[in-house]
């Protein structure tokens, strides 16, 4: 899959002018365990559409467990309950799975300036890359090693660089 198309299947925008407006306000909303990034910039944030019934927003969590997802149904309803649509159901959908490739490069940008180390693009041309490991994004190095599975929630693990010392979460691949 090349960029352009992982962007389309990530952030399928709307065409229709008010579920793009709609869509550009519930991609406001942070997520509630890593605050720097939207739902839009991990690619959470699936479909908009406006029906007789009122709006229907489509979300596919991270993980099918994730503790999260309450709290993103109820921070995309509040917004848009703000800018006057009180009809909204938020829907969760499971298939096709999140894959880390529907990150926004803004995201992964976002993630290393919080000193959260991203995942890498991990398909190209439907080809699983193994990377060259984990960057340490204190310093830049790549002399480091995962000290436990699970970081500070279950799609992190939690790594220390050997260089600076430094221990970090680093968003997994997936």
């Amino acid at each position: 899959m090349n960029t352009s198309t992982i962007e389309q299947i990530a952030r399928p925008r709307p065409a229709d002018a008010l579920e793009r407006e709609l869509w550009d306000l519930a991609a406001t909303v942070v997520d509630p365990e890593v605050p720097v990034l939207t739902i839009e910039d991990l690619g959470v944030l699936r479909s908009v559409r406006v029906t007789d019934r009122g709006i229907i927003v489509q979300i596919t969590p991270t993980y099918s467990g994730c503790p999260a997802v309450d709290a993103m149904r109820d921070d995309i309803t509040a917004v848009l309950a703000g800018a006057g649509h009180t009809a909204v159901t938020v829907q969760v959908v499971l298939a096709p799975a999140w894959t880390t490739d529907w990150m926004s490069q803004s995201g992964r940008d976002k993630l290393e300036e919080y000193g959260i180390a991203p995942p890498g693009l991990r398909r190209t041309d439907g080809v699983v890359s193994l990377g060259l490991g984990v960057r340490c994004p204190h310093c830049g190095s790549l002399h480091t090693r995962e000290a436990s599975r699970f970081g500070s929630t279950s799609c992190k693990a939690l790594y220390v660089c050997q260089r600076c010392q430094e221990p970090f979460d680093y968003f997994k691949e997936h």
